[in-house]
């Protein structure tokens, strides 16, 4: 038979008891393979590794006597696109019945007067990764790329700190109250928090009136804005100390 090659694994099933021309052919075969004999009643049975044969020859007298568990054994024990041979008529009922268990290319040969279907080229029950399951790339437009090479100005972190704040607290800063826990005076403060919060409340207020946010206040009423503490007062010198009156300082 052209459909088995030297050094195959051959199992041939048969059903019932083993008649003359059959045991001429499974001699013919032998002569080229390596064929192993199973009834069709205890091929669920049978001990046999999965995916063992080659080809699987399966002589029975009617496809009634095919049951479902027995067709997907066979199937088991063949190899990925292995042959399964019914000497069967045509029959395109058993064909999709075969299909529907998981065989492929079942069809009927004309001049050998039987039916051969596949196994698939993979095992039952085997898993395989799926390709539209890839997410592909979108290309985005970097709009918050970074060109180090542009001629664009970087600013630098430190100059974004003065002097002031780089300066380390003093333990007078960090003082808190006894009684409250917090930087703040209670009611009636005795440890002196009260009176060193005010002084600097005070010292602060001079400071930032001697600094000014305009630069020009010491120049006189002509270049003071409308809120200047100094309207009113005599022009003086740059950086010089100056004495707000008493009335003006408790609207500060």
């Amino acid at each position: 038979m052209d459909l088995i090659k030297e050094g195959y694994e051959v199992l041939f099933i048969w059903e019932g008891q083993l008649m003359d021309g059959v045991e001429n052919l499974v001699m013919e075969m032998k002569k080229t393979a390596k064929v192993q004999l199973e009834n069709l009643e205890r091929i669920e049975i049978a001990s046999y590794p999965k995916s063992t044969f080659d080809i699987i020859f399966v002589h029975v007298s009617s496809v009634l006597s095919l049951f479902d568990d027995s067709l997907k054994n066979m199937l088991n024990l063949v190899k990925p696109k292995g042959k399964i041979v019914f000497n069967l008529s045509q029959d395109e009922s058993f064909e999709k019945r075969l299909l529907l268990l998981g065989y492929v290319n079942a069809s009927y040969n004309e001049n050998q007067k039987y039916l051969v279907a596949e196994k698939p080229n993979y095992e039952v029950g085997s898993m395989v990764k799926l390709s539209f399951g890839k997410k592909k790339e979108i290309s985005v437009n970097k709009i918050w790329k970074v060109d180090l090479n542009d001629d664009d100005e970087m600013i630098d972190d430190d100059d974004l700190l003065d002097e002031e704040d780089k300066m380390k607290p003093s333990e007078e800063s960090l003082r808190v109250c006894s009684t409250t826990g917090k930087r703040k005076a209670c009611k009636d403060c005795s440890c002196g928090l009260a009176e060193e919060l005010e002084s600097e409340v005070s010292t602060k207020i001079v400071n930032q009136i001697q600094k000014s946010s305009c630069g020009s206040c010491y120049l006189g009423d002509a270049f003071r804005c409308s809120s200047c503490p100094y309207l009113g007062m005599p022009a003086f010198k740059p950086n010089e100390k100056v004495m707000l009156p008493e009335m003006m300082k408790s609207d500060i």
